[in-house]
């Protein structure tokens, strides 16, 4: 699972896609979290959580 912002969202697609071989699942960030969360990349605001659909982990 990969939170990312809005410049960063094809960079985290193209991760999972490589990583895991799958077409990724892509939620935003709750909003109650929005400003405790940052992007992966380059520590922004995460707008976006890009997971492997196949993951036990709950995206979203």
């Amino acid at each position: 699972m990969i939170y990312c912002c809005n410049d960063h969202v094809e960079v985290a697609m193209d991760t999972i896609v490589d990583t895991y071989e799958v077409a990724p699942e892509i939620n935003k960030v709750e909003q109650e979290n929005a400003l405790l969360i940052t992007c992966e990349f380059c520590k922004n605001s995460a707008i976006y959580v890009v997971a492997n659909p196949h993951s036990d982990t709950i995206c979203g």
